[in-house]
C-alpha cells in the first residue's frame, strides 16, 4: 500500500514542480519520474540540513522542493532549441 502512495506522492510532485518551473505539466510518466527522483534528491538535500521530512505532507513538500531543483539543473545542462525562448 505504501507503494501506492509513494507513487501518488511522486506524480503530484512532479506535476506541481513542472506548474512552477515550466508553467504546464509534461504528461503522466514524465510527472511521475520527476517527481519520484525528486523525492530522492529532496530528501537527500533535506539531510543535508539535518531535517527529515514527516508524514505525507512533508514527502510532498520535500519532493516537489527536489523535482524543481532536478529541472532547474536539467533546464541549465540542456540547450535551447532553435527559435525557442527561455
Amino acid at each position: 500500500m505504501y507503494f501506492l502512495w509513494y507513487l501518488l506522492i511522486g506524480l503530484v510532485a512532479g506535476w506541481l514542480a513542472n506548474l512552477l518551473v515550466k508553467g504546464h505539466g509534461s504528461g503522466l510518466i514524465i510527472n511521475l519520474i520527476v517527481g519520484i527522483v525528486g523525492g530522492i534528491l529532496g530528501g537527500w538535500v533535506l539531510s543535508l540540513f539535518g531535517l527529515i521530512a514527516v508524514g505525507t505532507i512533508g514527502s510532498l513538500i520535500a519532493s516537489v522542493a527536489g523535482a524543481v531543483i532536478l529541472l532547474w539543473i536539467a533546464r541549465a545542462i540542456t540547450k535551447p532549441k532553435k527559435g525557442a525562448s527561455r
